[in-house]
């Protein structure tokens, strides 16, 4: 008997091809399908799409006509992706699926029923048909999602940031929920390139990019929005609380330390803040914090102002 928890790892470079099923005759299970067909359906379908949610679909569905299941579950840390179909059960069995060295996720299945042994076999045979499909999807997630990332910074570029604002408009109108941007510049920027060299300037955007995520919460968004400039947004965040972010940003990026050429750069940033009114377009959203990012700037510099 199994226990109810059960970690396994496969490298499929290096597990034996017998154990898998591929250098034997199919055997004819009492069920009305045999693994051979299950398997030789897999191959077909899951070639289908790069999408990772589609392709696990694909894969739970099909493998519950040779193995019944609850739920199956997938997380791949490196890409942030984590999938889930079905409902938890109490017991599971986890492979961690590899290929020349290189890591493609956990996956674990789940039931309520103990898993036979000829139960684990069968899935085993059946992960091999996962294991490219998911390979090839994982590379163009991350074709995808480079794509959409400022390399210099690891922030979302212009081009994530105009999707991710409508998304995020039309998500806060449907659950009624406020929603704020901050425009964040830092103040004499152009000093610093003269003087330093561009080089220094660089070390600094991506200093300052880690000193804004380091203030956030997993559901805020940042977006490098300029030279710069960096645009970050709120969701779920009121006027008020959208002002106390902002402070909180300004005091972080300003605390910490910056170096070039052995020398102490000081260092601060202004901030113009606005939240979605009623009605309002993205475009409108962006125009009134970037004034207010005027003002800020105008004023002084080093300080925060709200959008009126």
């Amino acid at each position: 008997m199994k226990s109810p928890s059960q970690t396994n790892a496969i490298d499929f470079d290096s597990a034996k091809l017998q154990r898998l099923g591929f250098g034997q005759q199919p055997r004819i299970l009492e069920r009305p399908v045999s693994l051979a067909q299950v398997r030789q359906q897999l191959v077909l379908q899951l070639q289908t799409s790069l999408e990772p949610q589609r392709i696990l679909g694909l894969f739970f569905r099909e493998i519950q006509r040779l193995v019944p299941l609850d739920a199956l579950s997938y997380q791949h840390k490196a890409s942030d992706l984590r999938l889930e179909f079905g409902q938890r059960g109490h017991h599971s069995i986890s492979y961690s699926l590899s290929h020349e060295g290189e890591h493609l996720g956990e996956l674990t299945f789940r039931r309520n029923q103990r898993f036979t042994e000829q139960e684990q076999g069968n899935l085993e045979s059946l992960l091999s048909a996962l294991l490219f499909p998911m390979r090839n999807a994982l590379l163009y997630r991350v074709a995808t999602q480079s794509a959409l990332r400022d390399p210099l910074t690891d922030t979302g570029n212009r081009v994530a940031m105009d999707q991710t604002l409508q998304r995020e408009i039309d998500m806060s109108r449907r659950h009624l929920q406020p929603l704020s941007l901050l425009m964040l510049d830092i103040d004499h920027f152009k000093r610093i390139n003269d003087t330093h060299g561009h080089s220094a300037g660089d070390e600094v955007l991506k200093a300052v990019a880690a000193s804004i995520k380091g203030q956030l919460r997993n559901v805020d968004m940042v977006f490098r929005y300029g030279g710069e400039e960096f645009l970050i947004l709120l969701s779920n965040t009121g006027r008020e609380a959208a002002a106390m972010i902002g402070e909180r940003l300004r005091f972080a990026t300003q605390a910490q330390e910056y170096q070039a050429d052995g020398k102490s750069i000081e260092l601060t940033v202004s901030l113009g803040c606005s939240t979605l009114l009623p009605g309002e377009s993205a475009e409108s959203l962006l125009r009134r914090a970037d004034s207010a990012l005027y003002v800020a700037k105008r004023e002084g510099r080093n300080r925060l102002a709200m959008a009126g």
